[in-house]
């Protein structure tokens, strides 16, 4: 059953976070985090309750874990943006890889999130989320800013971001490119360090702003 919520005043910027988790303590404990932060919280036990529910206007984001019995969290990413929902989702795995994360993004993830994380950074991803959802201004600066840093990647550094984004491991990028690994790595910092990225998903999410911008 959901946990009971406040309302949010309809004047300021939508607080309210959906948790969706088959596992009962890591659902609740998600739930505590985010009541305790000042969001308001409804809790799911898996994605078909959630979609059961009326539409929600209050809704500011969407935490939900990947592996889940029935629709898993990239399905109902998957279904959201089929019918037109743009609520931004956080998706939570155990077993994350390169190849999950990327279609995780292309998908419009807000961000991918590994098992075990940090209460502190989930509460700054989730409020990240939040933002980028009820800021459309906020979300046109970020691509011109965007934009510009891809403008100052080299060539090569272009080649190693667009094997990144295309899921790539880093033995494949150098093989595609005739490179060593060991220079894929080299580029590869080079490119988190000018796109001033926090993570692999974080630069995947920048690289398909742009994308789908342009």
């Amino acid at each position: 059953m959901p946990l009971e919520t406040r309302r949010p005043d309809p004047a300021v910027p939508a607080t309210r976070v959906h948790v969706i988790d088959d596992d009962e303590a890591a659902r609740n404990s998600l739930a505590f985090l985010f009541d305790a932060a000042g969001l308001d919280v409804v809790a799911h036990e898996n994605a078909d309750d959630f979609l059961a529910q009326p539409s929600d206007p209050g809704a500011g984001c969407l935490v939900t874990d990947v592996r889940m019995p029935g629709m898993s969290g990239l399905d109902l990413l998957a279904e959201l943006r089929r019918r037109g929902d743009r609520l931004p989702v956080v998706l939570i795995t155990g077993h994350g890889d390169v190849p999950m994360a990327v279609e995780a993004m292309k998908l419009g993830a807000s961000d991918f999130v590994e098992k075990p994380f940090d209460d502190e950074a989930m509460l700054r991803i989730v409020r990240g989320a939040l933002a980028r959802g009820a800021d459309v201004a906020a979300a046109s600066i970020e691509q011109a800013e965007i934009a510009a840093r891809l403008a100052a990647l080299s060539p090569r550094e272009r080649q190693v971001l667009d094997g990144l984004v295309a899921g790539h491991a880093n033995k494949r990028i150098a093989f595609d490119l005739d490179i060593s690994p060991r220079t894929v790595e080299i580029y590869r910092a080079n490119v988190m360090a000018k796109m001033q990225a926090a993570s692999l998903s974080d630069l995947v999410r920048m690289a398909l702003i742009v994308e789908r911008a342009g």
